[in-house]
């Protein structure tokens, strides 16, 4: 299987397996990348935002970004998988907030 280079401003960059859930790659990786609702594209704290071509956006993503107003400000790293190499920033760390990451999210 294919790997990707995954580039995260402030952490630096290291390889992961395409069709890994970029939630997952960051933990992975040591970053502390917020997911509250445990990957249900339901309380978007898995933000991030790329420089250069975004992944094809989901349902779900869509719909959870619209419906709270923020569409086409941020992603949700939970929704979205590595499929090409990527710079990422990511926008709610858990220390950052004060709490834990949140519950475990499922491939």
């Amino acid at each position: 299987m294919a790997r990707h280079k995954v580039t995260v401003e402030g952490f630096g960059s290291f390889e992961v397996e395409e069709g890994t859930k970029l939630v997952h790659a960051l933990k992975r990786n040591g970053v502390d990348v917020s997911h509250r609702c445990g990957g249900q594209a339901k309380c978007t704290t898995c933000r991030v935002t790329f420089a250069g071509e975004e992944p094809a956006m989901g349902q779900a993503e869509h719909d959870s970004l619209e419906e709270d107003g923020v569409l086409g400000q941020f992603r949700l790293s939970c929704q979205v998988r590595v499929d090409r190499d990527m710079e990422v920033a990511v926008l709610m760390r858990a220390s950052d907030q004060g709490w834990d990451p949140g519950p475990e999210v499922e491939d």
